[in-house]
């Protein structure tokens, strides 16, 4: 008699692995760092300490603070060979289409720098890896959009924070420290989210013992799913097709009704107010202005409008919603909302890959068969 396997969809509620970087808690809107409650830490700390508490264990003290930024520093720099190959790959444009730009680019840094499998790695050899690709990716990024444009790269500056140089890099400008404390928060609190399908596809290919670049060109394949990481962006133009307040309900009532989604709200896990929503719509109302009014407005009267179009069924806002808002007022252009949130989450796959690189089993699932029975 053959076993009945359950096979829930998306794996749903499916423990795969334990981990000691953070949890998820979707019903009671909460999620941490390690021991720290990540929405709190965010707010409170930079970006390095994040980084450095997600690959080290703990939150440095400031001695502990200046060597990790001073080791992180140089590894932004990209190689000759990668500066040399942007302008090939970056083409030129608008299109909102960096992220298979980005794994080409980190493909050919595998190779030019002779990344080594996990297999058998001591593990200050995968943590000087994963520090060095979570370091150059946001300048890859950045060159490729500028190049893209007819722009120069700009370099980045070992001085600045991770915030800052971004938007530095990205823009050509030296952020307000205003616009720099935005942009950390919102790295800080993206940097991590449970066993997403990005992360989870970052442990599968280390699990398999292949190198730091390979498990990570894997999960930004994962991210550029429409369902994953490019929803900020979707979030705010959804706010420009609808135009103005007074056209926010029949455009909800309309996308229920054609079986739409209304980007930017609901989320897979939380089942409760997304905390990542919560500390972004604060920062948002600390910049102010008519896009701050007309989201508030809109997040007003979209949650009205499907809690009577959906009762029984909460749908709150989600960090998309509000970090397109915030991103928008830092004066990042729309097609580089995806590439922020990915500077900040290959910080969280480099601890992922770090920590699953210490195992000694490659993930081997079962599939339930569900086609004709087998011939004997």
């Amino acid at each position: 008699m053959t076993e009945t396997l359950i096979a829930p969809p998306g794996l749903k509620g499916v423990v795969v692995a334990d981990t000691e970087i953070g949890e998820v808690r979707g019903a009671e809107g909460f999620f941490h760092y390690r021991e720290h409650d990540a929405a709190r830490l965010a707010g409170e700390r930079g970006f390095e300490e994040i980084w450095h508490l997600l690959v080290d264990g703990h939150l440095p003290d400031p001695a502990e603070l200046d060597a990790f930024t001073a080791e992180v520093a140089p590894l932004r720099a990209l190689p000759p060979e990668l500066a040399d190959l942007v302008p090939v790959v970056a083409g030129s444009g608008q299109e909102r289409d960096l992220m298979p730009r980005l794994r080409t680019c980190l493909s050919q840094l595998g190779a030019v720098e002779a990344f080594a499998p996990v297999w058998g790695a001591d593990r200050s050899s995968v943590r000087a890896d994963v520090l060095r690709v979570a370091a150059v990716v946001p300048t890859l990024l950045a060159a490729l959009h500028r190049t893209r444009q007819g722009l120069d790269p700009v370099p980045p500056d070992p001085d600045l924070s991770a915030g800052a140089n971004w938007v530095r890099m990205v823009t050509g400008e030296t952020p307000s420290v205003e616009v720099e404390r935005a942009i950390g928060t919102y790295l800080g609190l993206t940097v991590d989210h449970g066993f997403n399908a990005s992360t989870f596809t970052a442990r599968v290919i280390t699990s398999a013992g292949a190198d730091v670049v390979a498990a990570v060109c894997g999960a930004i394949g994962s991210f550029t799913g429409p369902l994953h990481g490019g929803a900020p962006d979707r979030a705010l133009d959804a706010l420009d097709e609808i135009g103005t307040p007074d056209r926010v309900e029949p455009w909800v009532r309309e996308q229920v009704a054609a079986g739409g989604r209304i980007m930017g709200f609901g989320h897979g896990v939380y089942t409760t107010e997304d905390p990542r929503a919560r500390v972004l719509r604060g920062i948002a109302a600390e910049h102010g202005g008519e896009l701050y009014e007309f989201a508030a407005a809109t997040e007003h009267t979209v949650l009205a409008t499907l809690a009577e179009l959906k009762p029984g069924r909460r749908l709150d806002v989600n960090v998309e919603f509000w970090a397109g808002v915030v991103m928008e007022q830092c004066g990042l252009p729309r097609s580089m909302f995806t590439p922020t949130f990915t500077c900040a989450r290959v910080v969280g796959w480099g601890a992922h890959i770090l920590e699953q690189a210490a195992g000694t089993k490659i993930y081997r699932p079962l599939a339930r068969y569900t086609g004709p029975e087998p011939c004997r």
